[in-house]
């Protein structure tokens, strides 16, 4: 993210000693473009070969791109959540630039017309730095979120450096910066109103590990930390990512199941296809 810390200096007592917050290794972030390669290829290869299902019921999803990502870059995701009977939405702004006052306004907006067009209330996928934005939205309208998954996304102050922190800053520069941008980052660092799944990897490189996991809680709302194996990149086209996902969106915030590995082995029976939105 903005390299906000070194402006004021660290939060006292954000940082522990035991984990590790700096950048990932030069070596992880030199193998995210053919790890990428290899998760989104065999995704595309198990849907081709998977029939559609009814999982979703119709539920709408809205799905937020990474920093520097546009809706292109998370089609895999929304295609594969289609296929199983989710309403899929893309965030129709452009190239995500970081919190410009185009981006900060236009993502309100762009939320306020998925969740008017659904019937119930809307879950939200973030990537990277679009879970701090999931986050945003589920503090400004948690009684229309129904969860947000977080992939990969560095929201700990103590996580701010990344490998993409440099890209935040040359954006910064270019594109300007809302004057909001620091009361949105404090706001998107306190505990979320609505269930929270932060997804991540040991492997990831581009964000430190550290900094993408959640304290877990039950009350008063779930939030939980799933590790799994996968790129940062690939978090939107892993296959096993991707099943995580979709049996985290099936989940009744009121019958709350935490996560086990064993759920995934639960078939998924035919049905009809749900159109995209």
């Amino acid at each position: 993210m903005y390299d906000f810390e070194s402006e004021t200096g660290p939060t006292p007592g954000s940082y522990d000693a035991r984990t590790p917050h700096g950048p990932p290794s030069a070596l992880l972030t030199a193998l995210e473009l053919p790890r990428w390669i290899g998760e989104y290829a065999s995704s595309r290869v198990l849907d081709t070969v998977s029939p559609t299902s009814n999982l979703g019921e119709g539920r709408s999803v809205l799905v937020l791109p990474g920093f520097s990502a546009n809706d292109f870059a998370t089609g895999r995701l929304r295609a594969h959540l289609r296929q199983r009977g989710f309403r899929a939405h893309g965030w129709r702004l452009g190239r995500n630039v970081g919190l410009t006052d185009r981006l900060v306004d236009g993502l309100m907006d762009r939320f306020v017309e998925v969740a008017d067009s659904s019937d119930e209330a809307v879950s939200i996928i973030g990537w990277s730095f679009g879970g701090l934005l999931a986050r945003r939205i589920a503090h400004a309208y948690p009684d229309r979120v129904r969860q947000i998954i977080c992939l990969g996304s560095p929201w700990r102050a103590d996580g701010e450096r990344t490998r993409a922190t440099a890209m935040f800053e040359r954006s910064r520069i270019r594109h300007g910066l809302s004057d909001q941008a620091r009361d949105i980052v404090d706001e998107l660092r306190q505990p979320v109103p609505v269930p929270t799944t932060a997804i991540w990897s040991r492997s990831d490189g581009v964000t430190s590990w550290a900094g993408c996991t959640v304290d877990e809680t039950t009350t008063p709302v779930i939030a939980e930390n799933i590790e799994v194996v996968s790129s940062h990149v690939g978090m939107v086209a892993s296959p096993l990512v991707l099943a995580v996902v979709v049996n985290r969106l099936r989940q009744d915030p009121e019958a709350w199941q935490r996560f086990e590995w064993r759920h995934l082995l639960a078939p998924a029976a035919p049905d009809t296809k749900i159109a995209s939105a």
